[in-house]
């Protein structure tokens, strides 16, 4: 029973979930916390990679979360709180990436290659030549292999 009653303890302290967010951190006001969380799931934790700021306990998350939370008491708008973020960490940051000519690069680069592959595979199978068929053998062919086979398998 102490075995089952020690496994439980264990296994419902690892079932509660992990809190993010410290309770100090917050905004008293819930509009104002609501857009701060708006703002954060936007915003990619550089730790965790794939999750926003808001979702990760990493401390770099936390960070951010306090620079969005100062930026918005300064009087920052969502786009300016989003740029400014962008500007000190890198696009890499932004859940979401931006519209610009350099990630339309980055997106059209592998549907290039395959385009440019598949057109070149099509030229590689339009000019390649067709097998050239096999010549019959002659009689005197014929003989002259069979000589050499008997000649072979006489040899010791």
């Amino acid at each position: 029973m102490l075995k089952f009653l020690c496994s439980a303890l264990v296994a419902l302290t690892l079932a509660t979930p992990a809190f993010s967010i410290n309770p100090g951190e917050m905004f008293e006001d819930p509009a104002q916390e609501a857009r701060a969380r708006e703002i954060g799931r936007q915003l990619r934790c550089m730790v965790c990679q794939n999750q926003s700021i808001f979702d990760s306990n990493a401390g770099l998350a936390n960070d951010l979360r306090v620079l969005v939370r100062e930026r918005m008491l300064e009087g920052d708008t969502d786009d300016e709180v989003l740029s400014y973020v962008a500007d000190r960490y890198g696009d890499y940051v932004l859940l979401e990436p931006t519209k610009s000519a350099k990630n339309a690069i980055l997106w059209l680069t592998p549907a290039g290659a395959l385009i440019f592959g598949l057109l070149g595979f099509a030229l590689y199978i339009r000019q390649r030549k067709e097998p050239q068929a096999v010549e019959a053998l002659t009689d005197a062919d014929r003989a002259a292999a069979k000589h050499l086979l008997k000649q072979r398998d006489s040899k010791p």
